[in-house]
């Protein structure tokens, strides 16, 4: 029997000519990743247990972005440990204020992942390089220290579900509402601890982008992992950027999958995950009864180049509603100076947004967007569960940027095309 994507990576980096679903493996790391509030905890766990060097200094990025700019002292002090390990092992990817973005948008950007590699991250949506061909997957703080100080881990070889695309996806329908409405589809447990395995010829249809956010939300369907082909499309992004050495693997003929499941792109609708979960999908034009008072624009999911210039398409010449705040958040210093270049930055607040430095904050309810009680949110961000941007009390609804801009325009949920 022949081997996924997935397994054929692992196999590659545990030293194996095959390997099995269910099979328990130790593998080497081509890249271990932290942010300001998993490191500190990996770098308790890493001096308890008496590592005094790193694998490589090289293979180890840590990304302040989660409270950074720091919110208070707690968060501050998270920095600061992170920052003194960095320099004390001269740790190569290091990014603070000033340098820093959101870590899955700036790892790929800056050419730290590519094709075929391993890599893990204390964070669950490390699986976002998974659109560039990789094998990514988030793990706890012990499993970093323990990486940052061998370049290994352990895993447990995971079956796969193929999820088979055709066809070409309508106007304002993005990589998100595909995501969305394949959590609709399978439920938010329905890939749990497997790979899911995007094929078929509508793969070429979605632009890398596109790619980034449906691989960045395979942990919502519980997914170990999503992944991409490597085509022409991943070509043309890491060519220049990733400066080694990489591997196209491609699934064998005969790799068993535990299901297919198949997506006609153009079937797709502007989709909203309705609160308290990614799997309660609906389309955007159901949603005319849903007063909101705010939108988020940006975020690990949603906060590159392309989703801004959705937004900006959008939010063009006009304002949001009455009583609606709007957030827009640039994922990278490099989209950051992007939007200010093409005039996004002008477009977004002219419609009466704030342009905010690239942070994490509102997602997690961390900072820059806190939601009070009985308030609604229609964010890109990649979760909704109860109490995630603020009060127990209030509602996230997950969408697309364009889908975003035109509910904040409207005042309630909406398609784009109400409002354009």
């Amino acid at each position: 029997m022949g081997m996924t994507m997935t397994q054929k990576i692992l196999a590659a980096h545990a030293g194996l000519s095959e390997v099995r679903a269910g099979q328990l493996i130790r593998a080497k790391l081509d890249l271990v990743l932290g942010n300001d509030i998993t490191t500190p905890v990996a770098i308790n766990e890493f001096e308890a247990a008496g590592f005094d060097k790193v694998f490589d200094k090289s293979k180890i990025a840590m990304v302040m972005d989660h409270f950074a700019p720091n919110k208070d002292i707690k968060s501050a002090t998270q920095c600061k440990q992170c920052r003194t390990f960095a320099k004390r092992f001269d740790i190569d990817n290091y990014y603070d204020v000033g340098a820093m973005g959101i870590e899955h948008a700036l790892l790929p950007e800056k050419g730290l992942v590519g094709p075929g590699e391993a890599v893990i991250g204390a964070d669950s949506h490390t699986c976002t390089y998974g659109a560039l061909g990789a094998f990514s997957t988030g793990v706890g703080s012990t499993d970093l220290g323990a990486a940052m100080a061998t370049g290994e881990t352990w895993f447990k070889i995971p079956s796969a579900i193929k999820v088979y695309l055709t066809g070409e996806m309508k106007p304002y329908v993005s990589g998100k509402d595909v995501i969305l409405t394949l959590i609709g589809m399978i439920g938010v447990d329905g890939a749990r601890y497997q790979s899911l395995e995007f094929a078929g010829p509508g793969v070429a249809n979605l632009t890398i982008y596109d790619r980034l956010t449906i691989a960045n939300m395979a942990i919502e369907a519980g997914a170990k992992n999503g992944i991409f082909p490597v085509d022409d499309v991943t070509r043309a992004y890491v060519e220049g950027r990733v400066n080694r050495p990489w591997t196209a693997y491609e699934a064998d003929e005969d790799a068993e999958y535990e299901r297919t499941v198949e997506i006609d792109l153009s079937k797709i609708e502007c989709t909203v995950a309705y609160p308290h979960l990614p799997e309660n999908a609906h389309p955007a034009s159901e949603g005319k009864d849903i007063a909101i008072d705010q939108i988020v624009i940006g975020s690990c999911t949603n906060g590159q180049l392309a989703d801004m210039a959705a937004a900006a398409a959008v939010l063009k010449g006009k304002h949001l509603a009455p009583g609606v705040r709007g957030i827009v958040i640039p994922a990278t210093q490099s989209v950051y100076r992007e939007c200010m270049r093409l005039g996004y930055t002008d477009i977004f607040l002219d419609a009466g947004c704030i342009v905010s430095t690239p942070t994490c904050g509102p997602c997690l309810g961390g900072h820059m967007g806190i939601l009070a009680a009985g308030e609604r949110c229609v964010s890109t961000t990649n979760r909704n569960f109860v109490g995630r941007m603020g009060h127990v009390d209030s509602e996230v609804y997950l969408a697309s940027p364009a889908v975003a801009a035109a509910s904040g325009i409207a005042g309630h949920i909406a398609h784009p095309e109400e409002v354009l």
